[in-house]
This record gives C-alpha cells, structure tokens and sequence, in this order.
C-alpha cells in the first residue's frame, strides 16, 4: 500500500500538513496540491488554533514537479495549476489560525512560495530558501514578487530574484526571511514549543492581528488605525478578554475559548 502523499496529524488543538513525498524532495504534483488544499479548506473552518506545514526526508519543498507535467509548452494546463497553486497560497494567507512553516532542507520555487505565505518561519540549519525560476527562464509564480520586497526590501529582493540566489538559513534569518534557526534536531521540539504558545493564545485577538497585518501590506496609517479600532471593540466585548484579566488578576495562565 503506497504511503498517502500529505500527512496530516492532530495533536491537540495543533494540526500539522507533511508533504510526504521525500524521493523528490517533496515536490508538488497535482495529486499533493489538490491534497494540501482539500486539507487547508477544512482546517480553516474548524477548531484547530494552529497549523504547521513541513515536509517529510529532511526537505520541506522542492516546488512543482516538472516531472508530472508542471511545465512545458502545454499554457492551458499549466494556468490551471498555477490557479489551484494560488488556491493554497490565499487559503493560508487568509487562514484565522496562525500557521508556520517548519523548514528543515530545501524550499525551492513554489517551495519558497508556500514557506513564504505562511506566518511564521522556523529554519532548521541546513535549510535553505531559494527563489530559483530564473535560473530555468521563468519567474516567481506563487507571490515572490510580493512577499520578499516586503520582507527584505526592494535592493535585496532584485538581486535575489534577478540571480535566484540560495539563501542559506543564517542569512534568512538575519535578512529576516527566517523568525527562528535552530539545530536540525531541535527543530521537531522548537516547532511543539512555538505552537503550543500560540495554541494557548487568544483565537479571537490572534486572527484579528493577522488580518491587521496582512492587510497593512496596502494603505496607509489612517486604514490601520480604522482597522485596529473595529477590531479592538470587538476584542472589547468578548469573554476571552474577561478571561484574559481574570487570568491575571488571580496570577495563572488564561484559559482562552475563542468566545
């Protein structure tokens, strides 16, 4: 019996998507593409509070496999990958849930892409990240153009796209690409450490900061404030905030529902 092509273990209140195919150092076919988003659909509506992605063999992704036919001169096909590719880049952009990308080896390409549009990186040493399209005459097709600017600013992001430069983990860490490097033994426990932190946050703050964040990518000073307003009097009134000063006021770790 062939081994499935996405994992996806519970623990807890904590979900974790493994792309589970190590022979080619995970790249995504459409089978494990249309899997991933199938799986993030469900997730974003449940009562999972935080989502990890990683990659099975000691790669996290590899990008499209040109080998199932992600490229060529076939432009209808192609267009409808890219389209379901970028079903999975909205789906945890747009997530409520907190999700982190869990690095260990090579994300590549779409690789890149996908660590890239999830809130969180946690690089093990030897990982790396590399937008390499140029390198084969193609370009970033899953929001490199978006995310490394902002990330790293616009000098850096030219020279990296422009030579598809390897960017080796202390250097995404420095650069800001990576929020943590560790060891590649200790990534497995720095990962259940981080996200049982943000598991045992407040749900309702958590996805109201992303969404704030994320959309202070446009606009200016006057939206963020109008953002973080509604959003606070809305916190204002929930339980978790009773909670929260409850929590504190009696000097022991809240409790947070969501409520």
């Amino acid at each position: 019996m062939n081994e499935p092509i996405l994992l996806n273990e519970r623990r807890g209140p904590v979900v974790t998507l493994t792309l589970n195919r190590p022979r080619s150092r995970n790249a995504l076919n459409p089978e494990l593409i249309a899997e991933l988003g199938h799986a993030l659909r469900l997730i974003v509506s449940s009562d999972v509070r935080v989502v990890v992605l990683t990659g099975a063999g000691g790669a996290f992704c590899s990008g499209a496999d040109l080998k199932a036919g992600l490229g060529g001169a076939d432009a209808g096909n192609s267009g409808l990958t890219i389209d379901a590719l970028h079903e999975v880049i909205r789906l945890i952009v747009s997530a409520p849930q907190p999700v982190i990308a869990a690095i260990d080896g090579a994300a590549v390409g779409f690789g890149c892409d996908l660590a890239l549009a999830c809130d969180l990186r946690v690089l093990s040493s030897r990982a790396y990240l590399q937008e390499i399209f140029v390198k084969i005459g193609l370009m970033p097709d899953g929001g490199g153009t978006f995310w490394v600017p902002r990330l790293v600013g616009m000098g850096r992001a030219m020279e990296y796209l422009l030579l598809g430069t390897r960017i080796d983990a202390p250097l995404a860490r420095e650069v800001g690409l990576a929020n943590r490097v560790v060891e590649p033994q200790l990534l497995h426990s720095e990962i259940t450490e981080l996200a049982d932190q943000l598991a045992a946050g407040p749900p309702l703050a958590q996805e109201r900061i992303k969404r704030a964040l994320r959309a202070s990518l446009a606009g200016g000073l006057d939206d963020a404030l109008h953002r973080e307003k509604t959003n606070q009097l809305e916190l204002l009134r929930s339980k978790d905030l009773l909670e929260g000063v409850t929590a504190w006021a009696e000097r022991r770790p809240p409790s947070f529902k969501g409520e």
